[in-house]
C-alpha cells in the first residue's frame, strides 16, 4: 500500500481511520487467527487507515517482539488494501528502532507515542521527535499527549526539520493550542483525533483543521461510525447530535465507570455483535456480565 510520505498524508486525510483491537487467546497470547479475521473485516469498510498495535490495541501491553509480530501480521492480512501504520513506543533509541522495524515489515507510516515515564522539555521533544523521523524514509505522525504535549512553535519546528513528518495526533484537545498550532502551520500537517472516542470532539475540531479522527467504534460498529464521520464532514449538525444522544453520550457512560475502560469497552463491543473481542491483558480490566449486558442493549439501538 501507499509509503511515500506525502501521498499517504493525502490518504490518512480522506477518510475515518481506526485502531483495530489485538486479539488474545485464553491464555492472554497474541491470537493471529482471530486478528487476522478481524482485520479482514475491518478492511471490507471504507477506511483511510489501520493503526496496528497502537492504544485500542493494547500496544502499551505488548512485548517489542509481539508488536513487530502484529504490525508484519496486519500488514501480509491487509497491507495491499488499506494502509498499516504502526507504532514507535518508548525511549527514543527504542522508538527509532521500532521505525526501522515497521519500514522493514512493510507498513506505510509510523506512529509516534510519547515516550514512556518520564518528563521532557519541548527541546528533548524536538530531539526525539527528530531521531525517529531520520531513522525511517516512513512517514511519520506524532500523538501529542501526556508527558509529550507540543506547543505549536515546537509542532513548527520538528515539521520544519523533518519531511517525512506528515501529521499531528492531538490527544488533548487544547482549543487554544490547536488553534495556534494550525495557524502556524497551517495544511503543512494533516490533524488528526485522537482523544478517547472521538467523536465527542469531533465536530467542534473540524472548525480547527482536524479532518479525520481515530474511530475506536469502527472496531465493532463501522456502518455506524462512518455514519457519523460522514454527517461531522457534511457538518450536519442534528444528525450528529442525534447520533451522540441516541448512542455516544450513554456509550461514554459506560465506558467512564472504570479506569481503562476506553479500550475493554472497544473488545466487549465486539463481543456484543458476535465477534469474539475477548479478553484484555492486565494493567486492564473487563466490563463487569451487567456492564456487558447493558452494552449489548445499548448496541441493539444502532446495530
Amino acid at each position: 500500500m501507499t509509503t511515500h510520505p506525502d501521498a499517504l498524508a493525502d490518504r490518512l486525510a480522506s477518510g475515518l481511520l481506526s485502531f483495530p483491537v489485538t486479539h488474545f487467546d485464553a491464555d492472554l497470547r497474541f491470537d493471529e487467527a482471530r486478528y487476522r479475521e478481524h482485520l479482514d473485516w475491518q478492511a471490507g469498510f471504507d477506511v483511510a487507515g489501520l493503526f496496528a498495535a497502537g492504544g485500542t490495541g493494547e500496544g502499551f501491553s505488548l512485548s517489542p517482539e509481539e508488536i513487530d509480530r502484529v504490525v508484519r501480521v496486519a500488514v501480509d492480512e491487509v497491507g495491499g488494501r488499506v494502509p498499516v501504520i504502526a507504532p514507535a513506543t518508548g525511549a527514543t533509541v527504542v522508538s527509532a528502532a521500532q521505525a526501522r522495524a515497521a519500514e522493514d515489515a512493510g507498513a506505510s507510516g509510523v506512529l509516534l507515542f510519547p515516550p514512556y515515564l518520564t518528563e521532557a522539555s519541548q527541546r528533548g521533544l524536538v530531539e526525539h521527535i527528530t531521531a525517529v523521523c531520520r531513522a525511517t524514509e516512513l512517514g511519520v505522525i506524532v500523538y501529542s499527549r501526556a508527558n509529550a504535549v507540543l506547543t505549536d512553535a515546537t509542532v513548527a519546528e520538528v515539521a520544519d526539520r523533518n519531511p517525512n513528518l506528515i501529521g499531528l495526533k492531538d490527544g488533548v484537545g487544547d482549543i487554544e493550542q490547536l488553534t495556534r498550532t494550525y495557524a502556524r502551520v497551517g495544511d503543512r500537517l494533516v490533524y488528526i483525533g485522537g482523544l478517547p472516542t472521538a467523536e465527542t470532539f469531533a465536530l467542534p475540531l473540524l472548525q480547527l483543521g482536524v479532518t479525520t479522527y481515530s474511530s475506536a467504534l469502527f472496531n465493532f460498529l463501522p456502518e455506524f461510525a462512518l455514519r457519523f464521520y460522514a454527517a461531522v464532514r457534511a457538518q450536519d449538525r442534528p444528525a450528529v447530535y442525534g447520533m451522540l444522544s441516541d448512542f455516544v453520550l450513554p456509550y461514554l457512560d459506560l465506558r467512564d465507570r472504570a479506569r481503562g475502560y476506553a479500550v475493554s469497552i472497544v473488545k466487549a463491543g465486539l463481543t456484543t455483535v458476535g465477534r469474539d473481542g475477548g479478553r484484555v491483558r492486565p494493567p486492564l480490566t473487563d466490563l463487569t456480565e451487567d456492564e456487558l449486558a447493558d452494552l449489548a442493549t445499548l448496541v441493539r439501538k444502532v446495530a
